[in-house]
C-alpha cells in the first residue's frame, strides 16, 4: 500500500480537520439534537456511544473512505483466511482461529489448523477437570490447591488480566499466583506462603528458553525440590505451555502435560490459546469456552459489518484521527469495573507492542505518527489522581470509558453511584464549565479561571450488560481488531516485535560480565562499563 498520507481520503481528512478542529462539542451538540443517538453503534451486546468525539458525520464518512482506500476489507479477509500477513517473520496471523468453531476450515501451508486448535482445547479441558475435581494429586498424594503461572509478556499479562477480570467466576478453593518479573522478589513473594506439595506450576514459554521465564521456573523448581526432595516430583507439580519437547523433558516435565500452540499466534494475542491454561483452571472449561464464544462474536462482527457500523473499525479510526490529525500522543482506558483493574496494562502491550513501529511494510521510515501510548486505571480511583490533567491540562487525552449496567456484586447504591460518576466524567470532559457559569455560581475575579473547565475533551463510551466471560472475550477482540485497523492504514506490521530483541541480546552478553571479575567488554560504551564496575563492587556475594 502507498504512504497513507498520499491517499485522497487522508488529504480530505486534513482539510476537514482544518475546518472543524476548533469547533466545540457544545456547538456540535447544539447544532444536532439527535447527535447523542445517531453517533452510536451496537454489536454483540456492546453499545458504543462515540458522539462525544470532535467529529461530524462527515468525519466518519472520510475515515471509512480512508479504510476502504487502505484496502482494510481485503486485509481483514487475508488475516482470517491464513495469509502470511506478518511479512517480516513470514507468518500467518491467526489468533482468530483460536476461537473458531470446529467446522471451520483455515489452512496454513495447506494444513487445516482448526482440528489442532480443538485438540489442544480438549486436552486443556481434560487436564483442568482432573485438577479442579481433585483427581490430579501431587507427589505426596495431596490435592492441588495452588496454581502458579510463570511467564512474561503475553504469557503473563493475558492470564493475569483474565484471572482478575473473571475472578467472580473462579474456584475460590484454589489460590492463583503469577510470576513474570525476573527480579527475585517476584518469585519469592509468589511462593512464600505456599506448600510445595499442594502447588502446580505452569511454565509458559514457546521456546522454553526465554531467560526471564526459565530463570523463574528454575527457582520455582529449586523451591519445590527443597520441600519434596525427589526430582521425580517435578512431573507432578509442573506442566508446560511450549513447543520445545526436548527442553520440557530436560526440565523434568512429562511431555504428556505439554500444551502446544503455534507460530501464527503472537504472544500478546495468545490469552485464548493454551497460554490461557491458568484461566481455564480458575474459571472452568465451560466459562473458558464462553469467553471464546465472546471473541468469536466480535470476530464475526468485525469481519462482516460495514465500517461505519463496525465497532473495532470505528474505535481504530477515531484513535487514528486523534493521533495523526490532532497529534494526541496518549489515550486513556478507564474501566468503571474493579475486576478490570489489569485491563489497561493488558492493552498497553496489545497496542504499543503491535503498532510501535517507525518502519513500514516496505522497510522505509514513516513520515507520520504510528502507535498510541495507552494507559489507565479503574474508576473512580483515577478521578482522584490523574483526571485533573485530563480535564484542565494542556494535553489532549482522548478517553475510552467502559461500564456495565449490572454489578456482579450488587450492594445498595454502589452501582448507581459508580455509573453516575462515569456518566458525569464523560459529560464534564465534553462540555466543561464556562467562565460565565463559574461566575454565576458566585466565583469571580482572579479565582474564576481556576474553576473554568474548557471541555471539548473527547471520549468514547462502551457499555455492556455485565462483566462475564463472554463480554470479556468481546472486549479483548474489540481492541485487537481496532489495533489491526490502525496498523493496516499506517502500513506497518502489527504482528512482529523486533523492538524487544536488542535489549535481550545485550542483556545476555552483560550477565556473565556481572558474574565475573574480568574487565567489561570494550564493545560497551563507557557509561555501561562504568555501571558494570560499580554494580560488581557494590554487590554482596
Amino acid at each position: 500500500m502507498a504512504n497513507p498520507t498520499t491517499l485522497p481520503a487522508w488529504k480530505a481528512l486534513q482539510a476537514h480537520y482544518d475546518e472543524i478542529h476548533n469547533t466545540h462539542l457544545r456547538d456540535l451538540f447544539a447544532a444536532d439534537p439527535s447527535r447523542g443517538t445517531s453517533l452510536t453503534a451496537e454489536a454483540a451486546g456492546i453499545y458504543l456511544d462515540y458522539s462525544k468525539n470532535r467529529i461530524t458525520a462527515k468525519t466518519i464518512e472520510l475515515l471509512t473512505q480512508l479504510a476502504n482506500e487502505a484496502n482494510l476489507r481485503a486485509r481483514i479477509e487475508a488475516m482470517f483466511t491464513g495469509e502470511k500477513i506478518n511479512v517480516t517473520e513470514n507468518r500467518a496471523v491467526l489468533h482468530t482461529a483460536l476461537r473458531a468453531p470446529k467446522n471451520t476450515e483455515v489452512t496454513v501451508d495447506g494444513h487445516n489448523v482448526i482440528p489442532d486448535v480443538h485438540a489442544v482445547l480438549d486436552n486443556m479441558e481434560a487436564f483442568c477437570v482432573r485438577v479442579r475435581s481433585g483427581q490430579w494429586l501431587g507427589h505426596t498424594g495431596k490435592r492441588i490447591k495452588n496454581i502458579v503461572n510463570i511467564g512474561i509478556g503475553g504469557s503473563d499479562l493475558g492470564p493475569v488480566m483474565a484471572y482478575e477480570a473473571l475472578k467472580h467466576y473462579s474456584d475460590r478453593t484454589l489460590t492463583f499466583r503469577f510470576i513474570s518479573n525476573v527480579d527475585g522478589t517476584d518469585v519469592a513473594e509468589a511462593l512464600i506462603d505456599l506448600d510445595p506439595a499442594e502447588t502446580l506450576c505452569i511454565v509458559s514459554s514457546k521456546t522454553f528458553t526465554t531467560i526471564e521465564t526459565m530463570t523463574n521456573a528454575a527457582s520455582a523448581r529449586a523451591w519445590l525440590l527443597k520441600g519434596l526432595t525427589d526430582p521425580s516430583a517435578v512431573a507432578k507439580h509442573f506442566v508446560a505451555v511450549s513447543t520445545n519437547a526436548a527442553e520440557v523433558t530436560k526440565f523434568g516435565i512429562d511431555t504428556a502435560n505439554m500444551f502446544g500452540f503455534w507460530d501464527w499466534v503472537g504472544g500478546r494475542y495468545s490469552m485464548d490459546s493454551a497460554i490461557g491454561l491458568s484461566s481455564m483452571l480458575a474459571i472452568g472449561p465451560d466459562n473458558f469456552r464462553a469467553m471464546l464464544q465472546g471473541f468469536r462474536e466480535m470476530d464475526e462482527h468485525f469481519r462482516t459489518a460495514p465500517f461505519d457500523k463496525n465497532l473495532p473499525a470505528i474505535l481504530g479510526l477515531l484513535g487514528l484521527w486523534y493521533s495523526n490529525f490532532f497529534h494526541a500522543a496518549t489515550a486513556a482506558v478507564l474501566p468503571y469495573e474493579q475486576y478490570l483493574k489489569r485491563f489497561p496494562a493488558y492493552l498497553q502491550q496489545l497496542t504499543m507492542e503491535s503498532n510501535g513501529k517507525y518502519v513500514n511494510l516496505q522497510g522505509e521510515k514513516v513520515n507520520y505518527d504510528t502507535g498510541v501510548i495507552y494507559w489507565g486505571e479503574p474508576g473512580t480511583n483515577g478521578q482522584h489522581s490523574f483526571y485533573q490533567m485530563i480535564h484542565q491540562g494542556t494535553r489532549l487525552i482522548p478517553c475510552d470509558f467502559i461500564a456495565f449496567a449490572n454489578s456482579l456484586n450488587p450492594n445498595g447504591r454502589h452501582q448507581d453511584i459508580l455509573i453516575a460518576n462515569v456518566l458525569a466524567q464523560a459529560e464534564a470532559l465534553a462540555f466543561g464549565k464556562t467562565k460565565a457559569e463559574v461566575e454565576a455560581d458566585g466565583t469571580k475575579g482572579w479565582l474564576a479561571p481556576h474553576r473554568v473547565f474548557e471541555g471539548n475533551r473527547p471520549s468514547n463510551f462502551l457499555m455492556a450488560d455485565r462483566l462475564d466471560p463472554q463480554s470479556l472475550g468481546k472486549l479483548v477482540a474489540l481492541y485487537e481488531h481496532a489495533v489491526f485497523t490502525q496498523g493496516i492504514i499506517w502500513n506497518i506490521d502489527s504482528f512482529d516485535q523486533w523492538g524487544v530483541e536488542l535489549g535481550k541480546v545485550l542483556a545476555n552478553r552483560i550477565v556473565p560480565e556481572l558474574e565475573s571479575g574480568a574487565e567489561p567488554d570494550l564493545r560497551h560504551d563507557s557509561s555501561t562499563n562504568n555501571l558494570i564496575r560499580r554494580y560488581r563492587s557494590a554487590k554482596r556475594t
